[in-house]
């Protein structure tokens, strides 16, 4: 779904006329159902580490503190980093942090040595503590702030053109319009901005799915060890 059948699926929901083209119409109502639009995702991107937004990042140590611009180690689209997932693969172990500044100052005044690293992220650079020896591969998940994207695939921090599609969940986004478009207006919002919480919590819940906690042991057939199949046997 584009951002141009988007605000038509929108409009006819709200009860005004659909536009034919959106981002290069100097109409006040469709400039205003844009920025809305834009409102939406930047709003729901924020709420919520999606999975359609996770991003991989790889790169090679240098023998410095400083090992760059988060920017130029993942990507402009760069984010912020998912917690934990920073690993040296040349040495296979994690790299700790994010160190707090009081903490980093501390070890920039007693260093210390040891097999095991520490980052800080100061002024978009990423800092290592001790200093790393050059080429060792590293990677880390991040979290990307393009939720659209073009008709190419090309991901956009904002809708450009009436062919964009989004990153994230389109019908969820659609609700999103349609209730902020009301509440601007000052129409009753109420019971879509209900529906539209319900909708992004349930997809939340459904998000890259989730591991089943079973109290009885779940099933024990396909663990390690000596497998003996269920039901009558003999020798």
């Amino acid at each position: 779904m584009t951002i141009l059948s988007m605000a038509q699926q929108a409009c006819r929901r709200i009860g005004l006329a659909s536009p034919s083209a959106l981002l290069s119409s100097t109409d006040d109502t469709y400039v205003q159902l844009v920025a809305l639009a834009n409102e939406e995702g930047e709003e729901l991107a924020e709420r919520f580490a999606w999975k359609a937004l996770i991003k991989e990042a790889t790169f090679t140590t240098v023998a410095a503190a400083s090992q760059g611009a988060m920017t130029t180690l993942a990507g402009t689209d760069f984010k912020y980093i998912i917690n934990d997932t920073i690993w040296n693969r040349t040495t296979r172990r994690p790299v700790f942090g994010p160190l707090a500044p009081r903490d980093w100052q501390a070890l920039q005044a007693a260093p210390v040595t040891g097999p095991y690293h520490q980052f800080r992220i100061r002024i978009g650079n990423l800092y290592f503590n001790p200093t790393p020896s050059a080429g060792d591969s590293c990677a880390f998940e991040y979290l990307s702030k393009n939720w659209c994207q073009s008709s190419g695939g090309t991901g956009q921090s904002a809708w450009a053109a009436d062919t964009d599609t989004g990153v994230l969940d389109e019908q969820l986004m659609t609700a999103g319009l349609i209730w902020r478009w009301k509440q601007v207006k000052g129409l009753d919002y109420a019971e879509d901005y209900a529906k539209y919480e319900r909708r992004v919590a349930d997809t939340m819940g459904r998000d890259g799915s989730r591991g089943v906690l079973d109290m009885a042991g779940g099933i024990t057939d396909y663990r390690p060890g000596l497998f003996v199949p269920q039901g009558n046997w003999s020798l």
